[in-house]
């Protein structure tokens, strides 16, 4: 009797060692290993309250590699390096109306383009131009095959349209929001704290990793802002196997 117990509190013990990594996607070491900086060991993304922390570690020098500059090149053609974490967050919960697409945080760079917002939460623009440093977006994807067979792209706004917007909107004609929260790149790791209005809203969320070059259409026209190569997909299959979990 005494073994079964020992037995039964041993497979217990393993079962709530697996629920307590289910917050976490390891994937694969080297699925990129031309570009360390962007090759995903670990997506992680756990809530306290109403802020939900989401973790990405690599393994290279995370933010290491940014978007290069092309002085006076404008946005046509522009490039963007980011740490995506896609979710099944509904959209509104970011401002946009609801089930447009996939809502995602990013960390990105794109020194071409400006895309702070256009007023803060007090109705002022007290931000200044960030392309060029780490900074933080809320972005809707959705597939565009315009982009490529089986691209994604920043959902558009069609020319005429008045969606649902977050008040830090920077203004583009596109699903995106600045919010304005400050991701710490430091060693491998990127990590962006999140308030959420409630903290339901990251209950039982799926999310998975994913890094990325992005890049403004030649013409600034739809679709605007297109996903041109994946580095890596931390569930390999963008699947969103990880489990938001509270701690």
């Amino acid at each position: 009797m005494k073994k079964k117990l020992i037995l039964a509190s041993a497979i217990a013990t393993a079962l709530v060692s697996q629920l307590s990594i289910a917050d976490t996607i390891s994937s694969p070491k080297k699925q990129n290993a031309q570009l360390p900086t962007f090759d995903i060991l670990t997506a992680r993304v756990t809530s306290k309250g109403n802020i939900a922390t989401f973790e990405m570690e690599v393994v290279g020098k995370a933010g290491s590699k940014v978007a290069k500059r092309r002085p006076g090149a404008g946005a046509a053609g522009a490039e963007a390096h980011a740490y995506v974490w896609p979710t099944s967050i509904d959209s509104y919960h970011a401002g946009f109306d609801k089930k447009q697409g996939i809502l995602a945080i990013v960390a990105a760079t794109h020194p071409d383009f400006d895309d702070t917002p256009l007023f803060d939460e007090s109705g002022d623009n007290n931000y200044d131009n960030d392309g060029g440093v780490w900074h933080t977006h809320w972005v809707v994807l959705s597939p565009e095959e315009r982009c490529g067979p089986g691209a994604l792209a920043v959902k558009d706004i069609p020319e005429g349209a008045t969606p649902r917007l977050p008040v830090t909107w920077p203004g583009l004609p596109i699903l995106l929001d600045s919010p304005g929260y400050d991701p710490i790149v430091d060693g491998q790791s990127v990590t962006i704290r999140v308030p959420f209005p409630d903290k339901t809203i990251v209950q039982n969320a799926s999310f998975d990793g994913v890094t990325a070059a992005l890049r403004v259409n030649a013409n600034v026209h739809a679709p605007l802002f297109c996903v041109t190569n994946v580095f890596d997909v931390a569930s390999g299959d963008l699947s969103l196997p990880g489990k938001i979990t509270e701690l």
